[in-house]
């Protein structure tokens, strides 16, 4: 039997090899592309990228920066056919743009014993405007089938040579090889960033005398420059994270400085003292922010005379929030203006956040802004002002010795606390007077989901109650705007929410869109399932997650859930003498490392009550990778317990 399962493994093995022969060292297609059908490193993948490659270097006619680039690509079933649509980017500006040119695709069949090839024709190859800035280059691959191989190939043009192409050597698909080759000449010094953690498998650099010949006979070295990755995993979103762009692997350049053949030398990287100095002259944000404002225009007598800060303060941030809207616009570095703000009431996130910054600042109180780069956005540079990597501006307000961060764009926010799309770790606080500063962007306070359910069986042997909720923090926060949104529709969710349950005398019970929290309840009629003499409840009517979101066999990047926060579920039943306890579910506990987290699940019988407690604690807002799989486990415990649970009842009468 041990000899007949060691040949079955090996020919399986050999069989295995025998479907995956692809040519991972070049560009060419070989039978082996063709023939092979699965790939075993990644069973859920739908195509593959065998090879891939790219070239930039710096024209010695023109001086353009051009890059070539090559793909090939494994089309291993149908769910990967959106792999043959390709889209190129293209920039331009008022008085440039970039061009393409040389695009080289063509598909590879099997048919029987021989391989077909279908080009791609020109007619195919389409160009739309993406938007002022952007022209997106479009076409398909044609004859797409399942064990497709397809090529594609092309060049750019680009008069931007200080933005040099970087190359992201991770997709959404595996990859078993990308390479990527840069020649930069030395008048150019770029920042050279490896992003996303993986380790290159080629990292290597020549000097190439002379390689750039200038027109006045002065020429210039080249550092040559070869980058290679191999067996790349693809990578797979999940939920609680910010964008993928902060993970994936990749390389990225942003120009230092820049030496003429005259000697003169431009600084493209500045340092946050000159950063400082611009933004304070700036004729967007610098302006706005020193513009006056005549505080008795706009606020009441009882906010400019309230002697205590924190209350005036307070009330001039609600005065913002109430009075002007967000028009959803993220701009901070044009089309700011507070006059426009007031003038229309709607503005984009500098231009309320200037106001609010500039009442404060006029009615006494330490105010500064803080440049933020938003989650979806992406992590700022922290090595190097890159400022056109931010993307928002909120307000730090300093009162009695503390720090409050502002924000004015949501009127359902409370005063010191965030959006959730300003949860991104880190801002950069700008001081005019004493140089800017890095500081922390933390939520104030953790978050908080509070149930409470009582039942009891009446004299008609209907089980009836009530349950009382309470939240706070974020979880307050978006219950707020789902309530005072749309009142009636939030109350018709609430009763088609749970298909068991009648619902009735619905109340919130917290004081208006201004409270800190959010509190509501309502009577129950729970409709039981009777079975014989037995009765089955699930004494969770709410369930606070739903499924496992963490289904990864591993991941790559942080658990980033943006604020810490707690859940407590609290049952409790009241037999009458009609019924009997039979059975009901052990108590369960589980930590997780460094006491980050926990989970207590406890379950007793008082009498004829029966009294039940779920509380779930995540103890810091952003999980280490190395946490995923006791996350995993956890998570999945929660929704074994919220699913499984039932408490079986035999009726006595």
């Amino acid at each position: 039997m041990l000899k007949f399962t060691s040949l079955v493994i090996l020919l399986f093995s050999m069989t295995t090899l025998a479907q995956e022969n692809y040519n991972s060292e070049s560009y060419k297609v070989v039978l082996g592309d063709i023939e092979s059908t699965t790939f075993a490193k990644d069973s859920t993948a739908n195509a593959l990228v065998i090879y891939e490659q790219g070239k930039s270097h710096v024209d010695n006619n023109d001086y353009d920066l051009r890059t070539e680039a090559k793909f090939k690509i494994k089309i291993l079933n149908s769910e990967g056919f959106d792999n043959a649509n390709v889209e190129i980017h293209l920039y331009n500006n008022k008085s440039k743009s970039e061009k393409i040119k040389d695009i080289i695709a063509t598909t590879y069949n099997k048919n029987g014993n021989e391989v077909t090839t279908t080009k791609l024709e020109e007619k195919n190859i389409f160009r739309e405007k993406y938007d002022e800035n952007h022209t997106l280059v479009k076409f398909t691959l044609p004859n797409i089938k399942e064990g497709s191989v397809i090529t594609y190939s092309y060049k750019i043009i680009s008069p931007f040579v200080s933005s040099y192409k970087g190359w992201e050597f991770q997709g959404d698909i595996p990859k078993l090889y990308s390479e990527y080759n840069a020649s930069i000449p030395g008048n150019w010094l770029f920042h050279t960033r490896l992003v996303g953690g993986k380790k290159l498998t080629t990292n290597t650099s020549v000097i190439k005398k002379e390689c750039l010949q200038m027109r006045n006979g002065a020429s210039a070295d080249c550092s040559e420059s070869v980058y290679a990755m191999k067996n790349v995993p693809a990578f797979i979103e999940e939920d609680y994270m910010t964008t993928k762009r902060n993970y994936l692997a990749r390389i990225e350049y942003d120009l230092e400085t820049f030496r003429d053949t005259d000697g003169t030398v431009i600084n493209y990287t500045k340092s946050w003292k000159d950063v400082d100095r611009e933004f304070r002259t700036d004729k967007e944000i610098g302006k706005q922010l020193k513009k006056t404002i005549k505080t008795e225009d706009l606020l009441s007598s009882a906010i400019i005379n309230d002697a205590d800060q924190l209350n005036k303060a307070e009330s001039i941030y609600n005065y913002v929030q109430d009075n002007y809207t967000w028009n959803g616009d993220y701009k901070i570095y044009r089309n700011v203006s507070v006059k426009d703000l007031l003038k229309n009431k709607s503005g984009n996130v500098s231009s309320i956040n200037i106001l609010l910054h500039n009442l404060l600042r006029e009615s006494g109180i330490d105010v500064k802004p803080v440049l933020l780069s938003t989650r979806n956005n992406g992590f700022p540079t922290t090595i190097f002002p890159a400022i056109f990597e931010y993307n928002y501006l909120i307000v730090q307000a300093t009162i009695n010795d503390k720090q409050y961060l502002l924000d004015a764009t949501d009127s359902y926010l409370n005063f010191g606390d965030l959006p959730y799309r300003c949860l991104n770790q880190i801002g950069r606080l700008l001081d005019f007077k004493n140089g800017s500063a890095w500081i922390d962007i933390n939520p104030r306070t953790h978050s908080n989901v509070f149930y409470q359910t009582n039942l009891k069986f009446d004299e008609n042997d209907l089980l009836v109650g009530s349950i009382k909720t309470k939240r706070t923090g974020y979880h307050a926060l978006y219950k707020k705007k789902e309530y005072y949104s749309n009142e009636d529709e939030y109350i018709n969710t609430l009763e088609n929410k749970f298909p068991y349950i009648d619902i009735s005398n619905f109340e919130v019970t917290s004081d208006g869109v201004e409270s800190k929290d959010f509190k509501e309840s309502y009577a129950i009629e729970y409709n039981f399932d009777d079975v014989g003499d037995n009765v089955y409840l699930n004494p969770f009517f709410v369930t606070f997650f739903k499924e496992n979101p963490f289904k990864l066999q591993e991941r790559s990047y942080p658990i980033d859930f943006g604020y810490s926060d707690s859940y407590f579920y609290m049952f409790n039943i009241e037999l009458n003498d009609h019924y009997s306890i039979v059975e009901i579910p052990k108590e369960q506990k589980i930590a997780l490392p460094n006491n980050t987290g926990q989970l207590v699940f406890s379950s007793k019988q008082i009498g004829n009550s029966i009294n039940f407690l779920l509380k779930i604690d995540f103890k810091t807002p952003i999980y280490d990778v190395d946490y995923y799989p006791y996350l995993k486990a956890f998570m999945s415990k929660i929704v074994e317990i919220q699913n499984n649970t039932v408490i079986l009842l035999k009726k006595t009468i």
